[in-house]
């Protein structure tokens, strides 16, 4: 099967977070997570269906959605899930702040590694929590999460620690050696860990298999709570639906607790995407990793040819972390913006002075959004 990523689509007028934000401005948006290609005709397919049969009643996941994502994770992961230890969300966010809200009390500190995705920072302040950040080290140009810095920024009134497997925005793919470690702080301290892997399915480095934390031993599964969703790998987004998978009863009472009368059901629409996604969008996926791959290479080239930037290597996702220290400007997002590319602000990641580039797009427009960057860092 073959699919056209270099297809180009207008996404002006749409509504879009991404295309939006910068309406009537000749600038690229590379800014939020969120991909340029049409999702795999399995999952149009679907949805068409279900638009045709016309009826759009409450609905709840079916049997064979929970069969289809377990078999998924069965057969990449080695980790067999059961029924009950699955608890529907509306989206990821959403599940972090419920999981801020669920483990620990108003006044506990939750902690996290930053750089990191921006709700990782708001979501334990949504719930009076403390957020307690915790540097990663960028080592010669390698990001690592350091479990005796964590170990150290641990105290009695510490609960909850905010992991993302793999990483957005430094874009590594923990090893299992790593994992452990941060497990190991984990089990010794009493700590829950949360572990959005939403990116699962976006590992570009072959040699780098993704190991989600839960199924590396039981106990460690006891104490963590796996976030994952089809939405970022099949570009799903806006169609509102995502899990947890929690095989501690405790932890998925309190969730559940959290979540009552205040947090809705996944959207169907979604339900039925991701079923889609998970039974039928597989070589379509295949052949997104690939794509990625190509657009992950050229965006490293280009940078390494900027004397002024430097990214670090790109393990998973199709986010770009680059590094504009020497660049010596303020705000390097707007420094581009004006240069017309929109990239997003390292400050709001608990890093100033970096940006993140959405390389998810056809080859074309990153090409002229590379060039926009050469040129004005030539003026």
């Amino acid at each position: 099967m073959t699919f056209d990523f270099d297809e180009p689509l207008d996404r002006h007028g749409q509504w879009s977070l991404k295309w939006d934000r910068y309406a009537g401005r000749d600038v690229i948006p590379m800014w939020v997570a969120d991909m340029d290609f049409r999702c795999p005709a399995a999952i149009t397919d679907v949805l068409r269906g279900r638009v045709d049969h016309g009826v759009f009643g409450y609905v709840e996941p079916g049997p064979e959605l929970v069969e289809a994502i377990a078999a998924r994770i069965a057969s990449s992961y080695g980790w067999q899930t059961r029924p009950d230890w699955y608890v529907w969300l509306p989206g990821l966010v959403s599940g972090l702040n419920v999981v801020c809200r669920a483990v620990g009390d108003v006044g506990d500190e939750v902690l996290t590694g930053i750089p990191i995705y921006p709700p990782f920072l708001s979501a334990p302040v949504h719930a009076e929590r403390a957020c307690i950040r915790v540097p990663l080290l960028n080592d010669q140009g390698y990001w690592r999460f350091e479990p005796a810095a964590l170990e150290r920024t641990v105290t009695p009134r510490s609960r909850l620690l905010l992991l993302c497997n793999p990483h957005n925005p430094v874009g590594r793919v923990w090893s299992r050696q790593e994992l452990e470690g941060l497990a190991q702080v984990a089990l010794d301290r009493n700590l829950v860990i949360c572990s959005d892997e939403i990116h699962c399915g976006l590992v570009l480095d072959p040699a780098k298999p993704h190991v989600p934390l839960a199924a590396i031993a039981p106990e460690i599964a006891d104490h963590t709570i796996t976030l994952m969703a089809a939405s970022k790998t099949f570009n799903l987004p806006a169609l509102g639906c995502a899990f947890a998978i929690v095989s501690n009863p405790e932890l998925r009472a309190r969730m559940r607790k959290v979540m009552a009368g205040l947090v809705h059901r996944p959207l169907g629409i979604g339900l039925w995407a991701t079923l889609a996604a998970y039974r039928d969008g597989e070589p379509w996926r295949r052949a997104l990793v690939e794509y990625l791959r190509g657009n992950r290479d050229l965006v490293a080239a280009r940078v390494e040819a900027m004397p002024q930037l430097s990214m670090t290597p790109v393990e998973a996702t199709y986010l770009a972390w680059i590094d504009c220290r020497r660049l010596g400007v303020g705000n390097p997002a707007k420094f581009f913006e004006d240069a017309g590319v929109g990239l997003y602000n390292g400050a709001d990641f608990g890093t100033p002075d970096w940006v993140r580039l959405n390389f998810g797009t056809r080859r074309a427009l990153l090409v002229e959004a590379l060039d926009r960057m050469q040129r004005a860092l030539k003026t």
